[in-house]
């Protein structure tokens, strides 16, 4: 049987009385990268945003290597091993690039371990070693990206949550960021993503959800769905002619 790290039951979760998740359930497989895709508004976000105990559900459970987390609070949840970089970096751009890797090491057992982590930080991102000292408010896009990966390796993560890694990248950025979360999984990083774009994050993703307003309505082998006319038509359009 599959080693099930992080598994999602029948989810639902409001905005006041707004509902933006309908009965959503997913399982990721340690080591594993799970891709979760849809168009922009389909609840990814807010899907996140809940694993982590930024929001609460109104049903349905939340378990990490069986224990339930959807009544802990956020420090908890890190501190179990799940961290989420967040859409948009939200990086302490006041703040150097040290400091930046230092605040991801704010919990005890991450501090105890800080040297190692952060040199694994600077071999995976030697940009970051040579601008260890910049403030992160001076990185180009892709530089502030690997600097939010970085800061979620140094909490010494079991899962790490990606929210639109490529966003607001030039495609050679693009290539590069995808590049990495590959090499993350190498060194058996389990990995939940979420994309827009659809076409590169099926390509690298062992397993895969579509989201289409709130529910879940498709999910298979990243490779598989790749393939799938309505996937295609839907959330690839003209690239799927040329992936």
């Amino acid at each position: 049987m599959a080693n099930q790290l992080l598994e999602v039951k029948n989810l639902e979760v409001y905005y006041g009385d707004i509902q933006v998740l309908w009965d959503v359930s997913l399982q990721v497989e340690e080591g594993s990268i799970v891709a979760m895709v849809g168009a922009n508004g389909a609840g990814k976000t807010t899907l996140l945003k809940t694993i982590s105990g930024l929001l609460r559900a109104e049903k349905g459970e939340i378990l990490f290597s069986g224990e339930r987390l959807h009544n802990l609070k956020a420090q908890q949840i890190v501190d179990r091993g799940v961290v989420h970089v967040p859409e948009g970096r939200r990086l302490f751009a006041s703040l150097t690039v040290v400091e930046n890797l230092r605040l991801g090491a704010y919990l005890p057992r991450a501090q105890a371990l800080f040297n190692e982590s952060l040199e694994r930080v600077f071999s995976l991102f030697p940009v970051l070693k040579n601008r260890k000292d910049q403030k992160a408010g001076t990185l180009s896009g892709g530089e502030q990206q690997m600097l939010a990966i970085g800061r979620a390796l140094m909490a010494h993560p079991k899962l790490i949550m990606l929210d639109e890694p490529s966003l607001g990248l030039s495609p050679i950025l693009v290539k590069t960021i995808f590049e990495l979360i590959n090499v993350l999984n190498e060194q058996k990083a389990t990995i939940l993503l979420v994309e827009q774009n659809v076409n590169q994050a099926l390509k690298i993703a062992h397993q895969a959800y579509v989201l289409k307003t709130g529910k879940i309505v498709m999910c298979g082998k990243g490779c598989d769905l790749l393939e799938d006319e309505e996937v295609c038509k839907a959330y690839i359009g003209e690239r799927a002619g040329n992936r």
